[in-house]
């Protein structure tokens, strides 16, 4: 190793700064020769008793040191925001860019030569990754894992996707309270992340995909004991990769982003992943945009069996092979950039060519898929001139392409008031629309856009239909949902003028969402919108609404977009 270590700007000061930034260290107990040129690895922690997918961060923390100590690093382990998408309001993605911020500033301002990225739930996988490539210095991630299996009467239970059949079943008069009630402890029965093929299992696999993790680290439970030794692994890792300066930069290439598309295709992922991509793109300077995801992910095939898409849970799939199964079914077929480099010094072919499946019920092969042509479909038309996204894997064949009268809510609010209503005008024919729900509108995007069906559609036994609205959803939830329309309802996007009765038609093979209005009833709408009113707002409120960009941009801040680099701050003293 040539390169001066960033940390030694710090550390290795002689005089009254230098005994400054030791000795203060040192009241912790650490010996002096922990200050020797060694390098100084962060170990960025998302723990967390108001996250519970992280809540096990601390244990996990600790074996990251161990691999840090067992590789010759100083490991100096520091927290950043933590982001619950299951108790922070109004949503954890209204707070992802300013999780990014603290990781990005944390990392800058203080002695650290590489970090290692301690994420599990939702948005603090894309947080800590965008926040880290705005400095670009030697980094390495570790998902905290998915929970066990939920079991309930005999049968396996999904995170969240068993959330939404159930409550649908509550509303519909066909599964009592009790019951529901019943679900809970049996649903989430460890520590981890969850199990459903939802946001935070496919952010886990983007890690692994990108190369920024190591193989292995989409599946592993949580609380199995092999989980720990990735982590002590990744520990070690992240010292080499300090010592041999390899940037995030260095992984994070065109053609990692371009394996993580066709890797999101075959786990049938969270549409989410879509934003968050898109984002950290942004950040580490890689031309990336929404096209990409019909472009080279669509045509792929669904190759995993996994919950909301299909039947089976993280634990199955990781028993099964895990990701490495899926990457090698995709370098087979030629759809991997086989010689992109990942952090374990090794190229993502060298990774898993020779990864077994050991459960074809789980991971299918290529050839053989669980569902054909089934990535991301990338929506436009005269609805979303910039794009809205579908899963077709979780969506009803025969909804795929219709035609129905919109059913038009404001906002949530209005929702929440009136689907309830036995005299709200809807069949199960009817696409219902959500509007200013998007970046700016909700504000944060909230996880709405997998509206409730009406009563009275549930009880004549009707379980999915057709939904557009600019909002996000669950990557645990299902159903034929058109999500993140753009420019979104608030930002005046088409969406906004939308009323009841107006003509939707959805074709999802030509790739269109269309309005069956006339161009100049359109142009006679826009005249008269007044917008939604606008929150006074003020700190990171105020801040997010002004500057974030829309759905087909990453929805990140715009002032955000790019890096800075990990330049040593100046001397304080």
């Amino acid at each position: 190793m040539t390169k001066k270590l960033r940390s030694q700007s710090w550390f290795g000061r002689t005089g009254r700064d230098g005994f400054i930034y030791r000795s203060w260290v040192k009241n912790r107990g650490v010996p002096h020769d922990q200050f020797d040129g060694r390098p100084v690895i962060g170990i960025c922690n998302t723990f967390s008793e108001l996250t519970p997918c992280n809540s096990h961060f601390r244990t996990l923390a600790e074996h990251v040191k161990m691999g840090v100590l067992d590789a010759g690093g100083f490991p100096l382990e520091f927290p950043v925001m933590s982001l619950g998408e299951t108790l922070l309001r109004p949503t954890a993605m209204m707070f992802r860019n300013l999780a990014s911020m603290d990781v990005e500033e944390s990392i800058r301002a203080n002695p650290i030569d590489g970090v290692v990225l301690l994420f599990g739930c939702d948005k603090t996988t894309p947080a800590l990754l965008m926040g880290a490539a705005s400095c670009d210095l030697p980094a390495i991630g570790v998902s905290g894992g998915p929970m066990l299996s939920g079991r309930f009467r005999g049968g396996e239970l999904g995170s969240g996707t068993g959330v939404w059949q159930m409550s649908e079943e509550v509303r519909a008069g066909r599964m009592s309270e009790a019951d529901f009630f019943e679900a809970e402890s049996c649903m989430h029965r460890s520590h981890g992340h969850c199990m459903t093929m939802g946001t935070a299992s496919t952010m886990a696999c983007m890690v692994e995909a990108l190369g920024i993790g190591l193989p292995g680290n989409a599946a592993i439970p949580a609380v199995d004991a092999r989980r720990n030794v990735l982590a002590r692994m990744a520990g070690r890792r992240a010292v080499a990769l300090v010592r041999d300066d390899v940037a995030m930069s260095r992984i994070l290439t065109r053609a990692a982003f371009e394996n993580a598309i066709r890797a999101l295709a075959a786990i049938g992922g969270s549409t989410n992943a879509v934003i968050h991509l898109l984002a950290l793109a942004g950040r580490i300077g890689v031309p990336l945009e929404l096209a990409d995801f019909d472009r080279i992910g669509a045509g792929l095939p669904c190759l995993v069996d996994l919950q909301p898409s299909g039947t089976h849970l993280m634990e199955d799939f990781h028993h099964a092979g895990g990701l490495p199964a899926v990457l090698r079914e995709l370098g087979r077929a030629g759809a991997l950039h086989a010689d992109a480099l990942t952090v374990n010094g090794q190229t993502i072919w060298e990774n898993v060519k020779d990864a077994p499946c050991w459960n074809r019920a789980v991971i299918r092969a290529f050839d053989r898929p669980f569902k054909p042509a089934a990535g991301i479909a990338v929506l436009r038309g005269n609805l979303a001139p910039d794009g809205a996204v579908i899963k077709p894997s979780a969506a009803t064949p025969s909804l795929l392409v219709h035609r129905g009268r919109a059913v038009v809510f404001e906002d949530i609010e209005d929702f929440h008031r009136r689907i309830d209503d036995e005299a709200l005008d809807v069949d199960e024919t009817c696409v219902m629309v959500l509007k200013n729900c998007g970046p700016k509108g909700y504000p944060g995007m909230a996880e709405c856009g997998n509206m409730p069906l009406p009563p009275k559609v549930l009880r004549k036994g009707i379980t999915d239909m057709v939904r557009v609205s600019d909002a996000r959803m669950s990557g645990t939830a299902y159903g034929t949902v058109v999500l993140h329309c753009a420019p979104e309802a608030a930002a005046g996007g088409p969406l906004a003028v939308v009323r009841d009765g107006d003509v939707i038609e959805l074709d999802v093979a030509a790739r269109r969402l269309h309005l069956a209005v006339s161009d100049a009833e359109l142009a006679r709408r826009r005249a008269g919108w007044a917008g939604p009113p606008r929150h006074p707002g003020r700190g990171y409120y105020k801040l997010y609404v002004d500057h974030v960009l829309q759905a087909h941009q990453g929805a990140d801040l715009d002032f955000l977009v790019g890096g800075s680099g990990a330049a040593v701050p100046k001397d304080n003293h």
